[in-house]
């Protein structure tokens, strides 16, 4: 009788010891809603009623920078632009979010981003890759938007970062976390409007040089948490693209939709 290799059946061995531990860990710490801590059938999932309250992004949108239309679109709405995008473009081609930023999500963005819950990262970078697929399916390269080793060292991880790596893992596209390098640290945005955000991020990102061939032609997905003026995006895509990148989308865990 022929001897079976143990190498062949090593990955199927892998993947089975995984499963064992994710059943013996789910035992032992049932997973929970990152919203309101009610029990769920996997990690990062939310319960019903926390369902119930995200306002996922869905079209009609802006083809470019992916701001929702309250409005249904004739012919092809596929190739829409909001009217800020006709007056002026963005350096990217499009950027898209799995949800608006509001009261709900912001909670669940910024447990994330500042109260160490990157339990939560796992599941938030699955939902991106399902709304981001056709992003992922084009992209050469993933890379987050980089956060300056000051506030690397206070936080402690970048969540842009481990969204990136984990929508790496589910779609397969390669991820280089250091194409950027955050050269200046730059005061929090969060009073600034749009054309404040913009001198504030100017000169704050440069390529990383080592990587010049690694992104030459190449279609770039740009990562982060929260699209609020699109400041962020432009300012890295213009960084990237002047390095010798084809082209620069961005896709983000949430987005601001200003109403007035």
């Amino acid at each position: 009788m022929p001897q079976t290799d143990p190498a062949i059946n090593a990955p199927e061995k892998l993947q089975a010891l995984k499963r064992l531990a994710s059943h013996v860990l789910n035992a032992l710490l049932p997973p929970q809603c990152p919203s309101c801590s009610a029990l769920v059938e996997e990690v990062g999932m939310l319960c019903g009623d926390c369902w119930k309250q995200v306002d996922f992004l869905t079209p009609p949108m802006c083809s470019a920078c992916g701001l929702p239309f309250a409005f249904e679109v004739e012919g092809d709405a596929g190739d829409v632009l909001c009217g800020a995008c006709v007056r002026a473009r963005p350096p990217y081609d499009r950027a898209r979010a799995v949800m608006i930023y509001g009261d709900f999500s912001r909670k669940l963005v910024l447990a994330f981003k500042h109260a160490d819950r990157t339990d939560t990262g796992p599941g938030l970078a699955r939902w991106m890759a399902r709304t981001g697929r056709e992003l992922t399916l084009d992209a050469d390269i993933i890379t987050p938007v980089a956060l300056h080793w000051t506030r690397l060292f206070q936080r402690r991880y970048n969540q842009a970062a481990l969204l990136a790596g984990v929508l790496g893992r589910e779609t397969g596209v390669p991820v280089v976390q250091d194409l950027l390098i955050r050269k200046r640290k730059t005061p929090p945005q969060g009073r600034l409007g749009a054309a404040g955000r913009r001198r504030n991020l100017k000169g704050a990102f440069r390529f990383n040089a080592r990587h010049l061939e690694t992104v030459k032609g190449k279609r770039v997905l740009l990562v982060d948490d929260v699209l609020t003026t699109g400041a962020t995006a432009s300012a890295s895509a213009v960084v990237l693209l002047r390095a010798g990148a084809r082209a620069v989308d961005v896709l983000t865990l949430a987005r601001v939709v200003r109403t007035t």
